[in-house]
């Protein structure tokens, strides 16, 4: 029986690693990065970074990319808030003392449990979109998706005129502020669900096992059966159904549904959703994914992020860091896959 080589203990431990690294020395130098209400932000902002990146992760796994994330992300956050959001006259459902916000968009008033179901299957439907166009065209998604992410967002701005959702339900922002055990937002349980959820999808079904099938080698899972065309479409629907969940989440964490989610205010998901990803282990060309990877992706750009925040640096040294990480991740993923082929040859003679 062959020891574990240092790549292989790299796969499995390295990135945890890291991010306990990081939250050591966050503690020692940013203040209040160990307090109770820090470690709860925490929670809710990684939370939905794993998800955004999650609804890369999926694409990835066969070999595509969705540019839209944000786009879509948004377009369900404001779906979402538009079906909760009371009418124009009333202010039912509004929290208790809260005054109506006149210059937020009326909205159906509906309950927002059921509206959270038609939000994601709205968020799904778009990425059948995006799926769609791929198969028909074939292009990759790369082209498609970058098309309609614009398509999407533009839309979206022009029928709202860019205004917000703010009058939401007093159940929702409550769900959003909630706390377990005066440490752990709701938002957490949802994204450990979804890890739960892909883990053992991508591994144990067989529209799992497919969808990397088809990753891996597109030619090979035609031959063996697979309807490669379906598995594109559904795999997108999945990515933007993740997409939507995140919009919604971040819009609980708000407490209003913007315009902005996804790719301005709240932050532009697309390159952390790439980020996360790659850090955490998931090939660009397919055929492989790692979702706890991706979890612990996210939880380590959300702890970069917060931290550099608590030591007061500018924004913008966050992206620019998060785009060194991902280069990073790329060129060591990179150098990891050549030093297992080699110790494969090597064995073999």
């Amino acid at each position: 029986m062959r020891r574990p080589n240092f790549i292989t203990i790299w796969d499995r431990a390295g990135l945890a690693v890291v991010v306990l690294s990081s939250w050591a020395v966050f503690a020692i130098f940013a203040e209040g990065f160990t307090s109770k209400f820090n470690v709860f932000s925490v929670g809710r902002l990684v939370s939905i970074l794993i998800v955004v990146g999650l609804a890369q992760t999926v694409v990835m796994g066969i070999g595509d990319i969705n540019l839209s994330v944000g786009a879509v992300g948004g377009v369900v956050a404001m779906f979402f808030g538009w079906l909760v959001a009371p009418t124009q006259l009333g202010t039912a459902g509004l929290a208790s003392g809260a005054p109506q916000d006149v210059t937020a968009l009326p909205g159906l008033g509906i309950n927002w449990q059921f509206a959270f179901i038609l939000a994601l299957l709205f968020g799904a439907a778009l990425g059948f979109i995006n799926g769609w166009l791929i198969v028909r065209s074939g292009l990759h998604g790369f082209i498609v998706t970058l098309g309609t992410m614009g398509v999407f967002s533009g839309s979206m701005y022009i029928i709202t005129k860019v205004k917000a959702f703010r009058n939401l339900p007093e159940g929702f922002l409550g769900f959003g502020k909630m706390k377990f055990f005066d440490l752990l937002s709701p938002l957490v349980f949802i994204m450990l669900g979804v890890v739960v959820f892909l883990f053992f999808f991508l591994r144990s079904t067989t529209p799992g096992r497919q969808m990397l099938a088809s990753g891996a080698n597109r030619r090979a899972a035609l031959a063996s059966g697979i309807n490669v065309n379906r598995i594109v479409i559904s795999t997108h629907m999945l990515s933007a159904a993740l997409a939507g969940l995140a919009g919604i989440m971040l819009a609980a964490r708000i407490g209003s549904a913007i315009p902005t989610i996804g790719t301005g205010g709240g932050g532009d998901w697309l390159l952390p959703s790439f980020a996360a990803s790659a850090i955490g282990g998931t090939l660009f060309t397919g055929g492989s994914v790692n979702v706890v990877g991706t979890m612990f992706g996210g939880l380590l750009l959300g702890t970069v992020e917060n931290g550099l925040n608590l030591l007061r640096v500018p924004g913008f040294w966050v992206q620019m860091i998060t785009g060194l990480v991902l280069l990073l991740a790329v060129i060591l993923d990179r150098i990891r896959v050549v030093a297992v082929e080699r110790s494969r040859m090597g064995a073999a003679q």
